[in-house]
């Protein structure tokens, strides 16, 4: 399928590569049944077929065959295999990674005082992971009476809101992962601690299952959410009797 203009500010019309492809594609196409219309010699039938067969090649890999497509400007206009490789491409930028609710990111700096199943969580970055069950507390313990006083008061960040969070995530797991994520161990069940700064704290015997260290690692923090995600982590996560 074609793909849409665009018109830009003073009248101008942006388009994608494809469409260059496509048409290319298209007049080649129209062209050969033309010419077996008219019954054409073989030899240019053959030849136009060569041209089609060249112009699709252009538009799934241009230059895969070391022949490529020149578009306007002397430039070189990304095909379907441009498109959808890379660490931009379609597979790895829209696909095989989204971005997901209750979830944060950050550089991970030593903790030794930790215990092994612990992980140190910044408190600026746990009041936003855990704010549903904060909120919740909050209204149960008739702090405040709905959620919009309940955000306000979050937002102050007070000893009365840090209690709250305290509460919260004692024995509420959390899932940390260091990507690539190759093996299982690659993300793993911690509890947090509320430390400050904005640095997860791990401890430095739990990071060679991660491949991690301490020259600006970034480790992605996951909140489970329903009562069935939170228990299977506390099921599998047994190296605490280790310690």
């Amino acid at each position: 399928h074609l793909r849409h203009m665009v018109q830009l500010v003073g009248g101008r019309f942006a388009t994608s590569d494809l469409n260059d492809l496509y048409r290319r594609v298209i007049n080649r196409n129209n062209r050969l049944a033309r010419l077996q219309e008219i019954l054409a010699p073989e030899i240019i039938v053959r030849n136009e077929k060569r041209m089609l067969q060249d112009a699709v090649d252009a538009l799934i890999d241009n230059g895969g065959r070391g022949r490529t497509v020149v578009g306007a400007n002397n430039r070189h206009p990304k095909s379907l295999s441009d498109i959808i490789e890379g660490k931009q491409g379609r597979f790895r930028q829209n696909l095989l990674g989204k971005r997901v609710d209750y979830s944060g990111r950050s550089v991970i700096v030593v903790g030794p005082k930790l215990k092994m199943h612990q992980c140190g969580l910044p408190k600026e970055m746990a009041i936003e992971l855990f704010q549903p069950f904060v909120i919740h507390r909050l209204i149960r313990q008739n702090i405040v009476n709905n959620i919009k006083a309940a955000k306000k008061l979050i937002q102050k960040a007070d000893d009365e809101v840090m209690q709250v969070l305290q509460e919260v995530i004692e024995g509420h797991p959390i899932l940390l992962n260091r990507a690539p994520t190759l093996h299982r161990l690659g993300i793993q069940a911690f509890e947090p601690k509320l430390v400050g700064g904005r640095a997860i704290q791990l401890h430095p015997l739990v990071c060679p299952a991660f491949n991690a260290d301490y020259d600006v690692n970034q480790m992605e923090v996951h909140v489970p959410l329903a009562l069935e995600a939170q228990t299977e982590p506390r099921m599998l996560r047994l190296d605490r009797n280790d310690n």
